[in-house]
């Protein structure tokens, strides 16, 4: 929940947890650094709740009947706005389209993790698009901005304007085409893991060799995609950034 753009507190409804789970979900959403107003409830208490009052992330435990499970979903997904879907456990066999699958958290420490990888969901995560190409990047700013993810999108035509981008922003993910006229890609891959290692880099490629890539992953580079992409794939990559499974 925001009021002028400031972050006030998110609601994060858990749906179903068993009671020893629950509490672990409790202390660990209490112990991250963004407030979370977290509710734990059974699903038909859960059904009024997104209905009344809506959430901006809602957990729903594996382990509940398919048709209960199906019906917690539904009434997550017709909410205005739609909160993310997540479902704790095992990824569902049915027809459920959920945002993330996550594992049981067994201790504090993971139960906070995961509270904290919910969070970062919701939160703006500054992107950076880095292709000469103007069209090929109004083609991924597009892709981006229908993500059901929260991302910042920013824009370089080559190297060197990305570089100064990285170093005066705090970016989480970029998505760097590979060739490019002038400090290509590669040497943009290093320079960008030299100075910010903690930056997630994509690259963008028309063919992919195995030289390269073996080449672009010792570099650290986190993912492929092959143009064209879809947002499908860029889906993907984004649930692999931000740690879900299944």
């Amino acid at each position: 929940m925001t009021t002028g753009g400031e972050l006030l507190s998110l609601r994060m409804l858990l749906v179903g947890a068993p009671a020893a789970e629950r509490d672990l979900w409790l202390r660990g959403a209490g112990g991250i650094s963004v407030p979370v107003d977290l509710f734990a409830q059974e699903p038909a208490e859960a059904r009024t709740t997104l209905e009344r009052q809506g959430a901006d992330i809602c957990i729903v435990d594996a382990a509940l009947p398919e048709q209960t499970r199906a019906a917690v979903i539904a009434a997550a997904r017709s909410t205005r706005p739609a909160p993310l879907v997540f479902v704790c456990g095992t990824a569902p066999q049915g027809g459920d389209r959920v945002d993330g699958v996550l594992r049981r958290p067994t201790n504090l420490a993971e139960a906070k993790k995961f509270a904290e990888l919910c969070v970062r969901t919701r939160l703006p995560t500054r992107v950076l698009i880095v292709d000469d190409s103007s069209t090929m990047r109004s083609i991924v700013r597009k892709i981006l901005a229908a993500s059901r993810f929260s991302l910042d999108i920013h824009e370089a035509p080559e190297g060197i304007a990305a570089l100064k981008e990285v170093r005066s922003g705090r970016f989480g993910l970029v998505f760097l085409d590979y060739q490019m006229p002038g400090f290509n890609g590669f040497e943009t891959l290093w320079e960008i893991k030299r100075e910010h290692p903690q930056v997630a880099v994509v690259m963008m490629t028309s063919t992919v060799d195995n030289a390269i890539a073996d080449r672009a992953h010792a570099a650290g580079v986190m993912a492929f995609l092959k143009k064209p992409f879809y947002l499908t794939d860029v889906e993907a990559v984004l649930e692999r950034y931000f740690g879900f499974y299944g």
